[in-house]
């Protein structure tokens, strides 16, 4: 069976978001070998969602959650709905220290590209310059430290309309 492809997630199966593990899935109660492995906001814990009942959007709906809270978009208020449902419901999460961020340009979300360091990011230092100025860290700090794995982690977006990239960074 073809892996699903997420809009706003297009390396989900590259990033850990996705494991290698056989079970049932919670929502379409098929035996499935790849499970969801971050957020999933409902009323009860799921043990096993499998990606197609994500891209369909079967999880968010049988099991009454959302992969990305509401309120977590930035800038909510600009995107419409049809966009932000295709987002929390259809789109899987990454794996951030805190509550996730998902940032937008031209009016709607971003694709999360990947986990960055400063290496990842020195490409697209020009378009990333008010992210990287607009956060509580200098920026020596940011470049020093900045890293996929560790205290200080970079989360590359990128626009699906002008292709500008974006940075949200989180810490511990």
């Amino acid at each position: 069976m073809e892996l699903p492809h997420f809009k706003y997630s297009p390396n989900a199966f590259s990033l850990n978001i996705f494991v290698e593990e056989e079970g049932i899935c919670s929502a379409c109660d098929e035996e499935r070998t790849i499970r969801y492995n971050s957020s999933f906001y409902s009323y009860e814990e799921q043990e096993y969602i499998c990606p197609w009942c994500i891209e369909n959007g079967n999880a968010a709906l049988t099991l009454d959650g959302y992969f990305i809270d509401y309120e977590s978009i930035e800038n909510p208020k600009n995107i419409n709905e049809d966009l932000k449902s295709e987002l929390c419901e259809r789109t899987p999460s990454y794996n951030g220290w805190q509550q996730e961020v998902w940032l937008t340009h031209c009016n709607q979300p971003c694709a999360f590209i990947g986990y960055a360091d400063t290496k990842t990011i020195e490409p697209f230092m020009e378009e990333l310059q008010d992210d990287i100025n607009n956060i509580r860290y200098k920026k020596e700090f940011v470049l020093q430290n900045l890293s996929k794995d560790g205290r200080l982690v970079g989360y590359l977006f990128q626009c699906l309309i002008c292709n500008k990239h974006r940075l949200h960074i989180d810490s511990d």
